[in-house]
């Protein structure tokens, strides 16, 4: 199951949901406009006829739509794509994470892997991408769906506050809460598994290198600050679930 880019606890999935996403990831090189040229990001595809892009939420990776995708598949071409500086996607020093650099690697993605209007679905953060991303370049998108979507609260002011140790110590945080967890689980008899993969889930993309930058970066941007002005404007069919 071992990939080149993939951090060692993948090894400790245990649940066949995990395992199989985990041996679907490929990483491909995209060429961008952004400061360096490529960027090693990170994707599943499964399935074929109309193509659905999933958008995972902030802190996140693509693995949170282990069991939607395959499910998914059985009707469509179903993509899951890790935003820049998130998931396993390559982290860059030189390339701030934030809003705008977001949607570019995004565009820079639809034009290589689609190049055809996609449905795009976000979930949480990944709602805020999809929705900025549409108004953005409506050509590329079918139809909307938002799952549990930032919109109207895209700003988070106080990141643009923090500094150095503070910033750091906030980031970590993200991950001390869920080994927390994760310890706690695991000293309950008989351990509850299914919860514990899913921990370990969402704790894998966190030993990527470079992933408290990324964090501290976008953290730092103010989020989607200007997003709840620009909601009026969406004019794709949108499915909304809350």
């Amino acid at each position: 199951m071992s990939l080149d880019f993939m951090p060692s606890e993948a090894e400790l999935l245990t649940e066949a949901a995990s395992i199989a996403i985990i041996r679907r990831i490929k990483r491909q090189a995209i060429l961008t406009s952004l400061p360096r040229q490529a960027i090693e990001t990170a994707y599943v595809k499964q399935g074929s006829g109309s193509p659905v892009l999933l958008l995972h939420g902030f802190d996140s990776s693509l693995l949170e739509f282990r069991y939607l995708l395959p499910l998914l598949a059985e009707q469509h071409e179903v993509w899951a794509v890790d935003l820049l500086g998130f998931g396993f996607t390559e982290r860059l020093p030189e390339i701030a994470v934030n809003p705008a650099t977001i949607k570019q690697h995004l565009y820079d993605v639809w034009q290589q892997l689609f190049n055809r209007p996609i449905v795009l679905v976000g979930a949480s953060l990944g709602g805020a991408v999809a929705i900025d991303f549409a108004l953005t370049y409506p050509h590329c998108v079918s139809r909307l769906v938002l799952i549990d979507s930032v919109g109207f609260s895209g700003s988070f002011p106080i990141g643009r506050l923090l500094f150095p140790p503070v910033d750091y110590w906030a980031a970590r945080w993200l991950v001390v809460r869920k080994r927390a967890a994760l310890q706690a689980l695991a000293a309950i008899a008989p351990p509850n598994l299914t919860l514990i993969d899913a921990i370990r889930c969402s704790l894998l993309h966190q030993a990527m290198p470079g992933w408290d930058e990324s964090i501290i970066s976008f953290t730092k941007s103010g989020g989607y600050a200007n997003l709840s002005q620009r909601m009026a404007q969406i004019s794709h069919p949108t499915l909304v679930l809350w």
